[in-house]
């Protein structure tokens, strides 16, 4: 399916071609590569910064040569999801799209992994505008950054100066009809537990302890909804099994992505077969309770055991302690916006738990729209994790983008959408990192905005694109494009 049917075929196709290039976050040269071919053989200045920012710039059409100029800004990469049952190699393999017909109109998704939606449709986008040669627009620049998903290292390089427009249009958001005017900024907590091993005890039963059938998410798009946590849900059967039935920690993994709500966690325990029993018990009752809880938005939950081996265990109260931690820890939204009705200005993603060469390592991603906010959770979780005797580091911490309802490009915007579709367009902030808050840092002259086509759970294997928001996208920022503010 090379999706060459989709309206509009200009954007399609360049996203189709994304597709098949293998570009998980900080692999994403092959795709590099492909992008300053591209803007090379269109005969237009390309640039390839040292982090592997790819910048094309194009002309103005002649009488437009008095606007400002603008930047269209999309993410190379993408996060690399999939369903168990899927196997798929990122760094290698393409994706493969299909269609979806629903009542409300068709939708693409992938083949059990994420889409790459975020944001390839807005790399094919910007790549539409440079290569038309029929559109109406003054000076444009496209952007394309690299690692935005697990680092923003591509927004945290670019260097200042080297672009020359005065507005930036980023292409990441995930809602049609929607201009976002803020975001929030992020704060990496990492916390380790040290352990050392010892033989299991003859005639223990190991037994693996699974939580699957969470839909996961977006850290930040979808935290509000209150889907369940995998770790934090594994946490209900394993500190009660740690502490009550005085199992033995052999492993555990849950998660694997700090942005993406974790999917699945297993945990593998070792105990006497008089006590097997005991933990089924707490098994059934935990999964009754969460059915029960998340009924309406994770009804797939299972939570179940499966007999397996092992050859050492975790020594002392190490495992306790961090059960303990990781159940107490903060998780979900901790607090809303007193200035933006339904906006969430701070939450935490416990997103990864795992042990490995005599560590166990829990990694949270807190989202703030208020640098303040957002350490104050930091301070909570570092406090959580030290009581118990773990050593907590804070990193990557980054600043939201404040919203400015007077700026020129928003006002201009809105009635470009007014005039097109005959209804205003919704001015939000969004609970998510977008590179405007850095790259704003970097550039502070910069008027900017966020606008996208509809897309639904980003960094999930449901992640999917309504096909007929995209043809209105396109038309608006075109048309944005044509009535850009004069210099």
């Amino acid at each position: 399916m090379t999706l060459s049917h989709l309206k509009p075929q200009r954007v399609w196709k360049h996203f189709y071609s994304l597709t098949q290039i293998p570009r998980p976050s900080k692999h994403e040269g092959k795709a590099v590569q492909f992008l300053e071919k591209f803007g090379k053989e269109l005969g237009l200045e390309t640039i390839k910064d040292e982090i592997g920012n790819v910048i094309i710039r194009k002309p103005a059409t002649p009488g437009m040569e008095n606007r400002k100029g603008i930047i269209l800004q999309a993410h190379i990469d993408m996060v690399p999801q999939k369903n168990n049952d899927k196997v798929h190699d990122f760094k290698k393999d393409p994706i493969q799209p299909r269609i979806v017909n629903k009542e409300d109109g068709e939708w693409l998704y992938a083949t059990g992994t994420t889409l790459g939606a975020d944001n390839g449709l807005g790399c094919a986008l910007a790549m539409a505008v440079m290569e038309a040669k029929d559109l109406v627009h003054g000076p444009v620049e496209a952007l394309f950054t690299v690692d935005e998903e697990t680092g923003m290292t591509g927004a945290r390089g670019l260097k200042p100066g080297i672009l020359k427009g005065d507005i930036l249009i980023n292409l990441d958001s995930e809602t049609e009809g929607e201009l976002y005017v803020g975001c929030a900024g992020g704060l990496d907590a990492t916390a380790v537990f040290k352990y050392r091993e010892k033989p299991l005890p003859k005639g223990h039963e190991v037994l693996a302890i699974h939580v699957k059938g969470l839909r996961g998410g977006h850290s930040g798009m979808e935290i509000h909804e209150g889907r369940g946590n995998a770790n934090k849900v594994m946490m209900r059967v394993l500190l009660p099994a740690l502490r009550d039935l005085k199992a033995k920690l052999v492993s555990i993994e849950g998660g694997n992505l700090r942005n993406a709500i974790p999917r699945e966690a297993v945990a593998v325990v070792a105990l006497p077969p008089a006590k097997v029993k005991g933990l089924q018990a707490i098994v059934d009752s935990v999964l009754a309770k969460v059915k029960n809880e998340y009924a309406n938005i994770d009804p797939n939950i299972e939570i179940f055991l499966e007999k397996t081996k092992g050859k050492n265990m975790m020594c002392g109260q190490v495992a306790l302690k961090m059960a303990k931690a990781v159940y107490a820890c903060p998780n979900g939204v901790d607090r809303m916006s007193l200035e933006m009705a339904d906006l969430v200005e701070t939450s935490n993603n416990l997103a990864i738990v795992k042990s490995e060469d005599g560590q166990i390592v829990v990694k949270s991603l807190m989202r703030g729209s208020i640098d303040s906010a957002k350490e104050d959770l930091s301070e909570a979780i570092r406090a959580t994790f030290e009581l118990a005797g773990a050593t907590v580091t804070l990193s990557g911490g980054y600043s939201g983008w404040q919203p400015n309802m007077k700026s020129p490009i928003l006002k201009t915007m809105k009635e470009t959408y007014f005039n097109l579709f005959g209804k205003a367009a919704e001015v939000k902030a969004v609970h998510a990192g977008l590179e405007c808050g850095i790259l704003g840092g970097t550039y502070p002259n910069w008027d900017m905005i966020s606008c996208g086509p509809t897309i639904l759970s980003p960094h999930s294997p449901d992640e999917r694109a309504f096909i007929p928001s995209v043809d209105k996208w396109w038309k608006f920022v075109v048309a944005a494009l044509a009535d850009a503010p004069k210099k």
